[in-house]
């Protein structure tokens, strides 16, 4: 694939721990606070968090996996079958406050779908974002709580998010728009 990296495995393992200590500061604690990510990046991305908050403060939190397939406004729009991966809540949602865990905030479309699929399950206090990338371009009013890296970008960019756990490696890259991938 071409294009430009933009974040590194040890870049990403930065990110990853600096965001769990600022998840953990502004809830003050661990107590009431859920971890979901969004299928299919930000599962494992939700998992590293949990696992360096377990080091960091002593306490294991449980990682749910929410699939917002059918919570999308461009499911009409897809030519091929959805594919389905699956919602996995194991704690109860209600009066917690809920880190929503994701790869790339872009326009904010995921991170609705992925609110309006979370309160179907129950009613959290507070819904917080976290996401590794944020490369603007909102059509929507949501800004993420916790970010790992700013990368300002085209509209037409592709910024490609690799995860140890589904890809075999991690890093970020950027392709320019025109340059194919």
């Amino acid at each position: 694939m071409t294009g430009r990296q933009i974040m590194t495995a040890d870049e990403i393992r930065r990110a990853v721990i600096r965001i769990s200590h600022e998840i953990v500061e502004k809830q003050a604690g661990t107590a009431g606070l859920a971890l979901v990510g969004i299928q299919r990046r930000g599962v494992p991305l939700a998992r590293r968090f949990a696992v360096a908050i377990e080091e960091h403060e002593g306490v294991r939190l449980e990682v749910g996996a929410l699939d917002i397939t059918f919570y999308r406004d461009d499911l009409s729009l897809i030519a091929q079958a959805p594919i389905v991966k699956g919602t996995d809540l194991p704690f109860d949602l209600n009066d917690s406050t809920v880190v929503l865990v994701d790869d790339v905030l872009y326009t904010g479309r995921t991170i609705r779908a992925a609110m309006d699929a979370l309160v179907d399950f129950g009613r959290p206090r507070a819904i917080r974002l976290a996401v590794l990338v944020d490369r603007g371009h909102r059509e929507l009013p949501i800004r993420a709580d916790f970010v790992g890296k700013n990368v300002p970008t085209s509209r037409a960019d592709d910024v490609r998010v690799q995860i140890l756990e589904l890809d075999g490696r991690d890093e970020v890259t950027v392709t320019p728009q025109g340059e194919g991938g």
